[in-house]
C-alpha cells in the first residue's frame, strides 16, 4: 500500500502535514534554513513585531519531566524575540521548495496594520498567521480572549490585508466561547485558517527543592505546552473544524509522536505543528513523526489523510 501524506492547502501542495510551531527553531535565518532542509512539510517564522526584540530575560523555558525522565510538558515566557517583520519579509524572497508562513504579533493594532499593509503589497508573502494569543508579554492582554476587541481588530486588518489570512488562537474552554469566536471568524471570508491553539497562559511551575519558580519573567508565570495541553488542543481543533467548516484548521499542542499527529488530523486538522517536542528533540523529530504516522495509517488501511481527516466517531 502506498501512503500519501500530501495536503492541498490554499492552492498549495504540502508534502507532509507536520511542521514547526511558531516560536521553536524559527527566529534566525539559519534556523529557518535548517527547517527548510528538514522533512517538515512547511515552516513558520517566530511571531514578528515592527522592531527587533530580544524577548524576556532568561531563563524563560523549562521542560517538566517525571522521575524517570519522561517529558510531561513545558513552561515558557519568551516574550516575542524576533528579528522584526522586515527581516522575515526579506526571508520570504529567498528561494525554497516549501511554503513559508509568517507569524505576525504586533504590539498593538497600529503595528499589525503597518506590518500587514506592507505584506499585502509583497507577492512573495503568501501565508500569514496573525497571532492573537501570545500570553507572555508583560502588560499586553491576549486579544483572542476579548471577543469585542478581536472583532474590531479583524475588521480593521481585513480592510487592508486582502490575501488569505490565518489566526493563531488561544485555547478556549467553554462551548459558548467556541460558538462566539466561530461566529466572528465566519464573518470574514479572507480568514482562511485557524491555528488551535497557543499555550495555556499563565501557568506556574515550582522546583520544590529550591522552593522557587523555574523561569524568570513575570515571577515565574508562563505558557504551558507539551503533553498537558493535548486534550485542550484536540477539543479546540475539533470544535472549530465543525463550527468553521469552510476554513482550514491547523492543530498545535501536545504532539509527541505519530499517534498525536493522527489524532489532530482525525479531529479535523489539515496541518499539524509541533513545538515543545521539537525544542527538546531537534529536527530529526520530523522524520520520526512521519514514520510513526505512516505506520499507523498502514495498520488502519488509510492511504491518504483525507481518508480519516475530521472523521472522529462519537459514542
Amino acid at each position: 500500500m502506498s501512503i500519501n501524506l500530501g495536503t492541498r492547502f490554499l492552492g498549495k501542495l504540502i508534502k507532509s502535514p507536520i511542521y514547526n510551531a511558531s516560536g521553536v527553531h524559527c527566529v534566525t535565518f539559519p534556523q529557518l534554513d535548517e527547517l527548510a532542509m528538514s522533512s517538515a512539510g512547511a515552516l513558520i517564522t517566530k511571531s514578528c513585531t515592527v522592531n527587533y526584540r530580544d524577548g524576556n530575560p532568561k531563563p524563560r523555558y523549562y521542560d517538566m519531566v517525571n522521575e524517570e525522565g519522561k517529558q510531561l510538558g513545558s513552561i515558557n515566557s519568551s516574550g516575542l524575540p524576533n528579528l522584526s517583520y522586515k527581516a522575515y519579509q526579506e526571508y520570504a524572497h529567498k528561494k525554497r521548495d516549501k511554503p513559508l508562513f509568517i507569524s505576525v504579533s504586533g504590539m498593538n493594532l497600529g503595528e499589525n496594520l503597518q506590518i500587514l499593509g506592507e505584506f499585502n503589497e509583497d507577492p512573495y508573502v503568501e501565508l500569514v498567521e496573525l497571532n492573537l494569543s501570545c500570553p507572555n508579554i508583560v502588560g499586553k492582554p491576549q486579544t483572542g480572549y476579548c471577543f469585542e476587541d478581536m472583532e474590531k481588530m479583524l475588521n480593521e486588518v481585513t480592510k487592508i490585508y486582502k490575501k488569505p489570512l490565518g489566526i493563531k488562537l488561544p485555547p478556549y474552554f467553554d462551548m459558548v466561547h467556541f460558538k462566539t469566536a466561530a461566529e466572528i471568524f465566519n464573518k470574514f471570508q479572507t480568514i482562511r485558517f485557524l491555528t488551535c491553539c497557543n499555550s495555556l497562559g499563565n501557568g506556574l511551575v515550582i522546583d520544590s527543592e529550591s522552593e522557587s519558580v523555574v523561569i524568570k519573567p513575570k515571577n515565574g508565570f508562563g505558557g504551558i505546552g507539551g503533553i498537558y495541553i493535548k486534550p485542550t488542543a484536540l477539543a479546540n481543533v475539533h470544535a472549530f473544524s465543525k463550527l468553521c467548516p469552510d476554513k482550514h484548521i491547523i492543530g498545535c499542542g501536545g504532539v509527541q509522536n505519530g499517534k498525536d499527529v493522527f489524532e489532530h488530523i482525525l479531529c479535523g486538522a489539515s496541518l499539524v505543528q509541533v513545538g515543545s517536542a521539537l525544542y527538546r528533540e531537534g529536527l530529526s523529530i520530523f522524520d520520526r513523526l512521519t514514520e510513526e504516522l505512516e505506520e499507523i495509517m498502514t495498520i488502519k488501511g488509510y492511504e491518504t489523510l483525507s481518508d480519516f481527516r475530521g472523521k472522529l466517531k462519537y459514542l
